[in-house]
């Protein structure tokens, strides 16, 4: 199990960490993007921790994100120091792009599933994340 589960992550990331290589980045780029896509205006420190990357790590990143144009930062509308993050359009094609690709390598595993599959697996994958850690699925009620 424990070689499956390595050899799937290889490969759901692989395809993405190439395209990211010939522009430059790597995984830790691929994250960043994908969340600030997904969470408009999410604020650096829920990035980090979302992340559960140091604050200089992903300073680096996020750095060069925003210098070639894939991330836009913006004050907070109360607290001008704070920094909220989103995804440009050019950061926004290129999350899109990544994630395409993944959810086609999903949909080809999910198929060859019998019906019902699904929430089983959606089930397994959540109960493999740390329950304290940031998206960890709400625990059900009994």
């Amino acid at each position: 199990m424990i070689e499956l589960l390595f050899f799937a992550y290889r490969d759901f990331v692989g395809e993405a960490d190439h395209i990211l290589e010939a522009i430059g980045y790597g995984r830790a780029h691929h994250r960043v993007v994908y969340f600030v896509m997904r969470n408009p205006g999410l604020r650096v420190s829920d990035l980090l921790d979302i992340l559960q990357i140091t604050k200089q790590s992903l300073g680096r990143v996020l750095k060069q994100l925003v210098d070639d144009g894939y991330i836009e930062q913006r004050p907070g509308p109360i607290d001008r120091r704070e920094r909220l993050l989103y995804a440009s359009e050019k950061g926004e094609r290129l999350a899109s792009d990544l994630s395409a690709r993944q959810h086609v390598r999903l949909m080809r595993a999910l198929a060859t599933l019998p019906a019902g599959s699904r929430a089983t697996v959606r089930d397994f994958l959540g109960n493999m994340i740390d329950a304290r850690a940031p998206g960890a699925p709400a625990e059900k009620e009994a």
